[in-house]
């Protein structure tokens, strides 16, 4: 069984070209999974699956205190493998194909106000190499809505200032083109003629974008870390995500009367659906200002 989880990561690194936090989510769900079916049901043979032996697990994981959500992404990461094995023809029949998806109640993601944003793109000091870096990651991540992995991600050859635009390569190493403004830019420039090269190290050659002291690519905690000490000292108060520059971009575009279509391609969503969370957002955040501010509210 562990070979054939070995050959459907394998799948889905070369064929699918997924991004690699999907991957290490699928297999880290799937280890589980075959571990449950090995100890508990005594299985040894994924042929002896049936739809009870999926239903248990599923009730393992309740029983542990695991989320709706957590029990949806257990639910698709067992169907991909199932399919695959069967269209493999590793096994004769899918177990999973019955198995229903536990409703969700679809969580608003949590955003900055524009007060907020000011204030933490305004916050690093641009005193030093440390502080042009900060400051022009978190400027970009506002002008773009990119995703912290594919900040980190770019390379000096995705950046075109002249043009104003970033290239990078998003979920199912798709690439995509989005539009930078003024300020990001300016920051931007600034961080490679006065900050990048202090950064850099002779004996990595490293074409990263965003380095750390080493020299060598910033990491995805490196920057949560800069984000949280930033925040922080900045005085917001307000639970943070990797994320949350991304969703205050859109949020912030789609009140000020971006069309969704837009936003949707810049964001790089697959499904329109996907982007239409945006927009809850946004009606909540008009209630809560006519609440806050109409003399009859």
């Amino acid at each position: 069984m562990d070979d054939q989880l070995r050959d459907f990561i394998h799948y889905l690194l070369v064929e699918k070209g997924l991004a690699k936090n999907t991957i290490v989510s699928y297999e880290r769900d799937l280890k589980s999974y075959l571990k449950y079916l090995k100890s508990e049901e005594k299985i040894s043979n994924l042929e002896s699956v049936q739809r009870t032996q999926i239903v248990q697990f599923l009730g393992f994981l309740k029983k542990q205190g695991k989320s709706s959500k957590t029990l949806a992404r257990h639910i698709a990461s067992l169907r991909a493998f199932h399919q695959f094995l069967l269209r493999e023809k590793a096994v004769g029949h899918d177990p999973s194909v019955h198995i229903e998806t536990p409703k969700m109640e679809r969580s608003l993601p949590k955003v900055l106000n524009m007060q907020e944003v000011e204030t933490l793109l305004d916050f690093p000091e641009k005193k030093d190499h440390f502080g042009l870096r900060d400051k022009a990651m978190l400027e970009l991540l506002y002008a773009t809505g990119i995703r912290v992995s594919e900040l980190i991600g770019l390379n000096m050859g995705d950046v075109h200032l002249t043009m104003g635009f970033v290239r990078c390569i998003g979920k199912g190493n798709k690439e995509r083109i989005v539009p930078i403004g003024k300020t990001a830019s300016e920051a931007l420039e600034k961080y490679l003629s006065e900050g990048r090269g202090k950064f850099a190290s002779k004996k990595y050659k490293d074409e990263a974008l965003f380095l750390n002291h080493h020299g060598k690519r910033l990491s995805r905690q490196g920057f949560w870390k800069i984000l949280k000490r930033l925040a922080q000292e900045a005085g917001i108060d307000k639970e943070l995500t990797p994320h949350t520059l991304r969703h205050s971009f859109a949020t912030h575009l789609l009140e000020n009367g971006a069309d969704l279509r837009a936003v949707q391609e810049m964001l790089g969503h697959a499904d329109i659906s996907t982007t239409q969370i945006y927009t809850h957002v946004t009606k909540t955040r008009l209630k809560d200002v006519y609440s806050q501010y109409h003399p009859r509210a």
